[in-house]
């Protein structure tokens, strides 16, 4: 016998990433009364739900759109570089004019992207993503291992380890001591930063309240300005996550950040 499932309501979704950093899409109408923080482990769970980094409900406004986004882990968070650029990408993806402009209203502020060049559902966007605050080196002590670390906000909490970039096994220690560490009382962002060149910083991502990641948008802008503050790189580089390649920009009116997010696919998830 074959049992239809019957749901008392349906979420309508989109799914869109950038290099591989992914984010579920909803509109902020279609959850009211729901727990926004509940359905972001339910829906980002990678074997039982559709699977993502992080969910983030959004309400179009004139130019643009608000967003919040949660975690995978149900944790809130004040911003995703990736995510808002992905975001412009769903709003943008009917639109077929010449370098259009959207601002994304995020808890870190207001955040205007440029598309710049458009390949199929692939568009790429250059944005400014604010200033880095409280850019300071620290000496943190995490997993048995005492650390030359840079510390600073990019609208959101980071931790950069500048140096060779660790094994798999030493990531995954120190990126989970890390993100929990007593001198982030609200978690931070971990990005290990190679400097190989100065035009070409390479990194590692574990991202607060999801771990590993392919790709992160303000990891590669925290991860720029430590490395041109404190390790050598020029204040203009490529920025190489597993997921690819990123480009920032350290300027004195903003950190710029271009890359490309494209929408995967639109679903209805039922309950």
């Amino acid at each position: 016998m074959i049992v239809e499932a019957t749901f008392d309501m349906t979420i309508r979704f989109a799914k869109a990433h950038a290099y591989g950093n992914d984010f579920l899409y909803v509109e902020k109408q279609a959850i009211e009364g729901r727990p926004a923080d509940g359905l972001a482990r339910q829906l980002c769970e990678r074997h039982w739900g559709i699977g993502a980094d992080g969910l983030i409900v959004f309400e179009p406004v004139a130019g643009g759109a608000t967003m919040q986004l949660f975690n995978a882990d149900g944790s809130p968070a004040e911003i995703s570089g990736n995510g808002v650029r992905a975001l412009a990408a769903l709003l943008l993806r009917e639109d077929q004019t010449t370098e259009p402009r959207v601002t994304i209203h995020t808890n870190a502020g207001a955040k205007m992207l440029s598309r710049i060049t458009r390949t199929g559902a692939r568009q790429t966007f250059r944005g400014a993503m604010g200033l880095p605050r409280d850019l300071h080196p620290a000496l943190v002590s995490a997993a048995g291992e005492s650390l030359g670390a840079v510390i600073l906000n990019m609208g959101n909490p980071h931790c950069v380890v500048l140096g060779p970039l660790p094994d798999s096994s030493r990531f995954e220690r120190l990126g989970s001591a890390l993100e929990r560490h007593e001198a982030f009382s609200a978690g931070t962002n971990v990005e290990f930063a190679d400097v190989q060149a100065p035009d070409a910083v390479q990194i590692l991502i574990w991202e607060r309240g999801v771990g590993p990641t392919t790709s992160s948008g303000t990891g590669s802008c925290a991860a720029l300005v430590a490395a041109a503050a404190f390790g050598g790189a020029a204040r203009d580089a490529r920025v190489l996550a597993p997921g690819g390649t990123q480009h920032v920009e350290w300027c004195d009116d903003s950190v710029y950040l271009t890359g490309w997010a494209e929408v995967l696919f639109d679903g209805d998830w039922g309950f």
